[in-house]
């Protein structure tokens, strides 16, 4: 079972997720953090950006991006090489070098998952990846009826997730149909995956990932497969799971020496 934590607020597990990765960052200068896009992981980037002129230095550490879509133009900006340099980057002082986006471009798109699978497994793998968990339960652009076992590779998106990212571009027609995603074994790789949800619409996700049965239906159902899971998530996007009151019972209880 994953490690469930119920919080006030967005802010709050940003800052509670930013604490464990400056402690380790601390510890392994060369940490590698796997990023997520959409707004999501954002309270924990801003939280990092506040913390980076006292005790967080990014300089040494790699950033593996979950995803990309493809065909977008170069520098497009909602492309998710140009989300990460705007939220990730510049504002943790990442040596750019040392951030990986998927090769979304038509030219060589046949190879871009196992080019990225390869890049994944020189860095000697991520150490905390971020995850946030789509309406139709998908996480980085695994929609439902990806296997398991998928690694790194080309997809296409729902129209329910098309839909979604539409409010991030000029209309629903600009949004790309295919994306480079890492699988969900690929995700599941990662030492520690940490996924975050706020808001009532992701409630049936998170209790569906969290509490359902393991299906490719659901997609974020395979976190229930990994070793070390924590899951964040405000009071609305809780309200759908059977056995928050447990979640709450065992964070007042935990010991202080397990961290996250």
């Amino acid at each position: 079972m994953a490690e469930v934590i119920i919080v006030d607020s967005a802010e709050t597990a940003g800052r509670l997720v930013s604490d464990h990765i400056a402690e380790h960052l601390q510890i392994t200068p060369e940490f590698v953090l796997g990023v997520a896009t959409g707004s999501t992981p954002v309270p924990v980037y801003r939280a990092l950006a506040q913390r980076k002129a006292r005790e967080v230095d990014f300089s040494a550490a790699f950033a593996f991006a979950l995803d990309e879509y493809v065909g977008l133009p170069e520098g497009h900006p909602q492309s998710y090489r140009a989300v990460i340099d705007r939220e990730v980057t510049q504002p943790l002082g990442f040596d750019p070098t040392r951030v990986n986006v998927p090769d979304g471009r038509a030219e060589g798109i046949e190879t871009a998952g196992e080019r990225y699978e390869a890049a994944l497994r020189a860095s000697g793998g991520v150490n905390l990846q971020l995850l946030g968990i789509g309406t139709t339960g998908h996480i980085g652009f695994n929609e439902p009826g990806s296997s398991f076992g998928s690694l790194t590779r080309v997809k296409t998106l729902t129209e329910q997730t098309r839909a979604d990212n539409a409010r991030f571009f000029e209309s629903l027609d600009e949004v790309p149909i295919h994306c480079v995603t890492q699988g969900l074994g690929t995700i599941l790789r990662a030492h520690h995956l940490v996924l975050l949800a706020f808001g009532r619409g992701k409630a049936e996700a998170v209790a569906g990932a969290v509490e359902g049965p393991v299906t490719a239906s659901m997609p974020g159902s395979a976190i229930q497969l990994h070793s070390h899971v924590t899951v964040v998530v405000d009071e609305a996007a809780a309200s759908r799971l059977k056995h928050a009151d447990y979640y709450r019972w065992a964070q007042e209880h935990k010991p202080a020496w397990q961290g996250l």
